[in-house]
């Protein structure tokens, strides 16, 4: 049926990917102040950033205003990875289920997403995982900065 999808981007970054898992884990609500495309984020339960934690983002697709609400589900700090369960949001109108996985290793940042769409007609989100691309270099931006 092919309802089930994968996409995967790998961005290749000249600050240490570490330095970006880091901002994810512990920082994550200063990307607001780091990226124009993220105009909002908050914490709704949970400890910040431990599993559990549910937060909500919005942020600029396609110059369109999005929400999203993600519940962490897994926080990998040997291999840099934090795995976000979509739970709310713009994106579950269009898919079944929807998850995202952000890891980072010594020079790559790589995003991955795992969703099942709702039909065959839904397109497939390359526009959230360029906003995913865009950001990683925004971030990226700002560490180099520093």
């Amino acid at each position: 049926m092919g309802l089930k999808g994968k996409l995967v981007a790998s961005v290749e970054v000249k600050c240490e990917g570490h330095s970006i898992h880091d901002l994810y884990h512990t920082n994550t609500y200063h990307i607001r102040n780091i990226s124009p495309l993220i105009n909002h984020f908050e914490i709704h339960e949970g400890e910040i950033f431990k599993v559990g934690v549910v937060v909500s983002w919005k942020y600029i697709e396609d110059g369109k205003e999005k929400f999203l609400k993600e519940v962490i589900e897994a926080i990998d700090h040997h291999e840099k990875s934090i795995t976000w369960k979509v739970i709310g949001g713009d994106v579950l109108e269009l898919y079944n289920s929807f998850t995202i996985i952000t890891s980072n290793e010594h020079k790559w940042t790589t995003t991955t997403l795992i969703y099942e769409k709702k039909n065959e007609d839904t397109p497939e989100p390359l526009a959230l995982l360029g906003v995913f691309t865009e950001l990683t270099k925004h971030i990226e931006d700002h560490l180099l900065t520093k």
